[in-house]
């Protein structure tokens, strides 16, 4: 029987969209609870030019009895990626229902997900899945395009968290560093005990 997270945060910078959604959508469907941040910064394989010629041929595509029956065509990242992501999954019946409800898409990170571990899919990751010298776009511009406002705001507030991850980095590499020399010292000194107190500190933790 397969072993799950709570949930499991994946960063979508950097990766294929068509690859990531795949991906995504198995772990979904397997019963994985799935947030995938900074939708924006997907990758896309072929030109930015090429993708609003597909983009806008996909937009021209609409109910003539009442377009709010749908197709609904979307702006923003991320609900472009959960576009893609619900045509791998059988969204119509209760399993497919019951998947997408388990997925949440963001644009950039914001509050709880800025402080915990985020991780990639190396099987989905543009440096190891296209070659070098290979064209591609990036979602974020692709939405800009067609109407997606909110790029300045989102990088705004991206550049405000590297700040602020960076500064919890610098700290976390000096407490990191405190311990091991902490440890190193008590080690050192452990030598000079005799067993009864080497005992007695090894039960409080101390060595």
């Amino acid at each position: 029987m397969a072993s799950f997270k709570k949930e499991v945060v994946i960063d979508g910078r950097g990766h294929i969209l068509g690859r990531l959604s795949c991906i995504v959508a198995k772990q979904l469907l397997l019963g994985q609870k799935v947030t995938v941040v900074r939708c924006e910064a997907i990758n896309m394989s072929n030109t930015l030019f090429r993708r609003q010629l597909k983009y806008a041929e996909f937009k021209r595509k609409t109910n003539n009895v009442n377009p709010k029956h749908g197709p609904f065509h979307y702006r923003c990242p991320s609900k472009m990626f959960y576009r893609v992501l619900r045509g791998m999954v059988p969204h119509k019946t209760a399993r497919g229902a019951a998947a997408l409800d388990r997925l949440t898409v963001f644009e950039g990170c914001p509050h709880p997900y800025d402080t915990k571990k985020k991780l990639v899919c190396p099987q989905a990751l543009k440096v190891l899945r296209i070659k070098p010298y290979r064209k591609f776009c990036v979602l974020g511009d692709l939405s800009s395009k067609f109407g997606w406002k909110q790029a300045e705001l989102v990088k705004k507030l991206e550049d405000k968290r590297r700040v602020r991850a960076a500064g919890f980095f610098v700290k976390k590499k000096a407490i990191t560093k405190a311990v091991s020399a902490g440890k190193a010292a008590a080690a050192g000194n452990s030598k000079l005990f005799s067993k009864d107190e080497k005992a007695l500190l090894e039960k409080c933790g101390q060595l």
